[in-house]
């Protein structure tokens, strides 16, 4: 058995000023009262003094670009002032945030009118049940009209050029497929439908200059996805790339005259790549031939002169200017190492705004002038007070697979001077499984490195999206356990480097990464001491069956199709749920209530399952969430438990 003691770091704690785990699990300290959203099932009482060494880690903050006012050098962002993700103006760079919404729930999205800037559309759910709907707020009186039926699923919505229209696609027909819908926000009641479609995953990428047509994106996998142009007023529409081969398109945009369409492209190559679509001719042209990489986003700028281009290289986001007539790189912009997101060009043409995330600070607002080659910070967040710049940069680690496939990941030490001797190590996988692990900001997860002196390694294992589509197809059908192998190479890995103790290592992820951390405890309970599963799958057979409808085959696709007898079968036996009496450590499992994408069933059976075969099983269940926690009280919830759970038992003293 191993010791469920806190070990020096639970000492440490202990010198704190007291505060019982139960008086902060009390509803009023959550300030819901008698209606707490949050139920803690097996967590027990924490240590004295917890809640106050982890406070300045909970007070980090983000602000991420939604774009520029039509005529004025201002932009919006998403940013946290109290509970929830709310809309701000900022007036210029180091600006006040001046709040326009105070809802309860998270905003997702927020985008001006063109031309005017009179209004704002806005996009919001109830409770994470991504459910979404479309609000309109008018900027001088700050009335808010929702546009959408409160019931269906509703996305990607677009403002026209003029501003006179909106498209999205929705759920409204049936709650399964997602048809394309377009709107004049002033009527309301007169959407129409524009295209009824079949899927789950229509998206609509842009509109034409001339306000009659939409480029719509026809999503069946990551794999798999390709462009249609849509005559918004006849319902007639064309593919605009040929499937004469298993590709997959992306973040498509009109050129500023119309007769052409930048995408990111993977069409006759490893990796998506710049790409050229004369819409008259058909002719296609790949940019940026040689780089190696995915390019991931695309922006021409309003004079139609200059496209803004980021590519993802090993992890990292690279912000290019590129002449939109011959392709040619004009320079780049000079960047931390991090993820760049969320492009849009100022109306001038010579400034581009997005959101940058990486190490050592927080997502936050920036613009590039082009001209000039300036990077401008808009918005400066927090981070509780506590000195960013001594936060762990990454290292990139290269594995060999199993099978000598090559996989990387990236790995944050704790101060050698600090924390001298082998350090124990969360490994954090994350989800998709399309998804990739990216040296962005850790935020509160800073503390497991600045507090605990516990190594943090993100894998990418195969699967992973950032390396060609030849790597991306390695974890596909019965391949699907082979990413599994892959922690398994990374734990050799772990036990060959001297500043990592291989004795103590913990494994967590959410969604598919809550399915590999469930999958390793049952391929290697004997070298993990825990594990945290975050709205993960238990079973693939229940999560296909239970899914949201609209989600369905968008995930058979990925995973395989479970009315199939013999894919049933494989599914079945590669679930951990089948598998549960090898998880032999310690479990804790998060899950929010109202999950569209894995059902909360997902975690209860795997809870009932652990907990009927005798193991250790802690449950934390969130009510008014959905897939992972947006509420900053949920969130702090979480962590603290988490945070708790490892000091238990990955910092535990071992005494086998």
């Amino acid at each position: 058995m191993r010791s469920t003691r806190f070990g020096a770091w639970g000492r440490t704690l202990a010198s704190a000023a007291c505060i019982t785990w139960a008086a902060w699990h009390a509803p009023a300290a959550l300030g819901q009262g008698e209606g707490s959203m949050l139920v803690a099932d097996g967590i027990p009482p924490a240590p004295a003094g917890l809640k106050e060494r982890v406070a300045p880690y909970l007070e980090s903050r983000a602000a991420s670009f939604q774009g520029w006012h039509p005529s004025r050098r201002e932009i919006l962002v998403l940013t946290r002032f109290a509970d929830t993700m709310q809309v701000h103006a900022v007036a210029q760079p180091g600006g006040d945030r001046r709040q326009w919404t105070f809802s309860q729930e998270p905003v997702a999205s927020a985008k001006y009118r063109p031309g005017t800037g009179d209004a704002v559309l806005l996009s919001q759910d109830t409770g994470g049940g991504e459910f979404f709907q479309l609000f309109l707020r008018e900027v001088a009186t700050g009335r808010t009209t929702r546009l959408t039926d409160g019931k269906s699923r509703n996305t990607g919505a677009a403002w026209s050029k003029s501003g006179k229209e909106i498209a999205w696609a929705s759920t409204r027909r049936n709650g399964k497929d997602t048809d394309i819908w377009v709107m004049d926000p002033a009527h309301p009641e007169q959407a129409r439908m524009a295209w009824e479609r079949q899927g789950g995953g229509w998206q609509v990428m842009d509109w034409a200059p001339d306000g009659r047509s939409l480029l719509v994106l026809e999503y069946v996998s990551i794999n798999e996805a390709w462009l249609h142009l849509l005559d918004t007023a006849t319902g007639s529409a064309r593919l605009i790339t040929p499937k004469t081969e298993v590709s997959s398109h992306a973040d498509a945009r009109f050129s500023a005259d119309g007769r052409r369409v930048y995408c990111t492209s993977d069409a006759g190559s490893e990796f998506r790549r710049l790409t050229v679509i004369d819409l008259a001719s058909g002719r296609r042209e790949a940019w940026l031939k040689d780089l190696g990489w995915d390019v991931e986003a695309v922006e021409p700028s309003p004079d139609g002169k200059w496209l803004a281009v980021v590519s993802n290289e090993d992890g990292v986001g690279v912000l290019r200017l590129i002449d939109a007539r011959t392709g040619r790189e004009k320079r780049r912009a000079p960047l931390a190492k991090g993820v760049v997101s969320g492009l849009e060009w100022h109306p001038s043409s010579h400034e581009v705004g997005f959101t940058l995330s990486h190490a050592r600070s927080p997502a936050d607002a920036h613009s590039w002038d082009v001209r000039t080659g300036l990077v401008t910070r808009w918005t400066q967040s927090e981070a509780g007070g506590l000195d960013v710049g001594r936060f762990a940069e990454p290292e990139i680690v290269r594995v060999q697979g199993f099978d000598g496939t090559k996989v990387s990941g990236f790995l944050y030490r704790p101060d050698p001077a600090r924390f001298p001797g082998p350090r124990p190590v969360l490994v954090v996988i994350h989800g998709g499984p399309e998804s990739q692990s990216r040296p962005v900001f850790l935020g509160r997860g800073n503390f497991y490195l600045e507090e605990m002196g516990v190594a943090l390694l993100y894998p990418n294992v195969r699967g992973s999206a950032g390396y060609g589509k030849t790597f991306l197809l390695l974890d596909n059908g019965a391949k699907r356990e082979d990413s599994v192998r892959d922690i398994g190479s990374f734990l050799d890995w772990i036990g060959r480097d001297k500043g990592l103790d291989a004795g103590r290592v913990a494994v967590t992820g959410g969604s598919y990464g809550g399915y590999m951390t469930l999958a390793s405890l049952v391929h290697y309970s004997p070298r993990l001491r825990c594990g945290v599963d975050v709205v993960g799958i238990s079973s693939f057979v229940t999560f296909l069956e239970r899914t949201q409808d609209y989600r369905k085959d968008l995930r058979r696709a990925e995973y395989g199709d479970e009315r199939d007898p013999a894919m049933r079968d494989l599914l079945g036996r590669i679930s951990p749920l089948t598998r549960v009496r090898d998880i032999r450590v310690p479990l804790f499992v998060v899950q929010g209530l109202n999950d569209p994408r894995v059902p909360v069933g997902e975690a209860e059976q795997i809870v009932k399952a652990v907990r009927g075969g005798g193991g250790e099983c802690w449950y934390l269940l969130a009510k008014d969430e959905g897939h992972g926690f947006a509420k900053k009280r949920n969130v702090d919830f979480q962590f603290l438990s988490t945070v708790q759970f490892l000091g238990r038992h990955l910092l535990a003293n071992d005494t086998r």
